[in-house]
């Protein structure tokens, strides 16, 4: 991975959601400081009594150090690392709330599904203080504080906005490893988002307008046809727009998709609980680099229109 002379030592999380809990829960089984962020009081009570509880692919119990509601909390007494794990439609307001936070030494990651995410926090907080992640786990939220790791395919990975900043990536790339967070530095992110974002636009959305779980979609040869023809459609826009997908994407797309669990993903999640999504960073993104290569979207124009309908007004 590299030499590097950065050590963070103190974290908070920013969203206590499945994915915020899991990287909360691991850095504090690795023995670090962690503040648990979120507007929800009730998703932060569990996480410092009896503590944050995974199962199923991990399975441990870990209590962070401590919690608070409000964003401005962390600016007095700032961590060295801050991970982002909201919903991409929260970023504006986090963003432009972080603004005092940035400063030498410290560094605010986007640990989010979707294209372009940490585009947004740079345009707030600067590229050199901004790294993104890519995170390879299906969770699902079983209760406040408790969750349940359908899979986690390690490794995930990490990279720098700035080039000046690759030392310090390397460094929380390390300390995530050593808290079993396997995490490899990588120079290639770009083409990892769309990787994964192109698996996203293709299940998640079906199911959150069908209500069916992945394997039910999966089953189904009519809506497999759609998911299909959504794989399709965002390798187009990759390819076109020059983000390297491999040359055996489609087969890896196509085998992934069929070892889906029987969960439901956090778009259909959003839709039962009635909360926005983040179809506009996963399909709504798609669309967006469609039309400026001149690539015509109607699955994703039409999947995204459907989620948007059910969307909370």
């Amino acid at each position: 991975m590299g030499e590097t002379n950065y050590r963070p030592k103190k974290f908070a999380v920013i969203g206590a959601g499945p994915v915020g809990g899991i990287v909360a829960a691991f850095l504090t089984k690795g023995g670090y400081e962690v503040t648990l962020c979120d507007i929800v009081p009730e998703l932060l009570a569990p996480a410092l009594d009896p503590g944050i509880l995974l199962e199923g692919a991990d399975n441990f119990q870990a209590r962070v150090a401590r919690t608070t509601t409000r964003v401005d909390d962390l600016l007095n007494d700032p961590p060295d690392v801050i991970f982002i794990t909201v919903k991409a439609t929260a970023l504006p307001l986090i963003a432009s709330a972080l603004e005092d936070f940035v400063a030498e030494g410290r560094y605010v990651i986007s640990w989010q599904n979707g294209i372009d995410t940490e585009l947004e926090l740079a345009q707030h907080l600067g590229n050199k203080a901004v790294m993104r992640g890519v995170v390879n786990f299906g969770c699902v939220p079983l209760s406040p504080g408790h969750i349940r790791l359908a899979f986690h395919h390690r490794p995930h990975y990490l990279q720098e906005l700035d080039a000046e900043s690759k030392d310090a990536a390397i460094g929380i790339c390390k300390v995530l490893t050593e808290c079993g967070l396997d995490t490899e530095h990588t120079d290639q992110i770009t083409d990892r988002v769309w990787r994964k974002t192109v698996l996203n636009a293709c299940m998640n959305p079906i199911c959150a307008v069908t209500g069916m779980t992945m394997v039910e979609i999966i089953n189904d040869p009519i809506t497999f046809n759609l998911v299909d023809a959504l794989i399709k459609e965002g390798i187009a826009v990759a390819r076109t727009n020059e983000f390297s997908l491999g040359s055996n994407y489609y087969p890896y797309a196509i085998n992934y998709i069929k070892n889906a669990g029987a969960h439901k993903p956090s778009m259909l999640q959003d839709i039962e609980a009635n909360r926005r999504t983040e179809v506009d960073y996963i399909n709504g993104k798609i669309m967006k680099y469609g039309l400026q290569a001149g690539i015509p979207t109607p699955y994703n124009n039409m999947i995204r229109g459907l989620v948007k309908a059910l969307e909370p007004k």
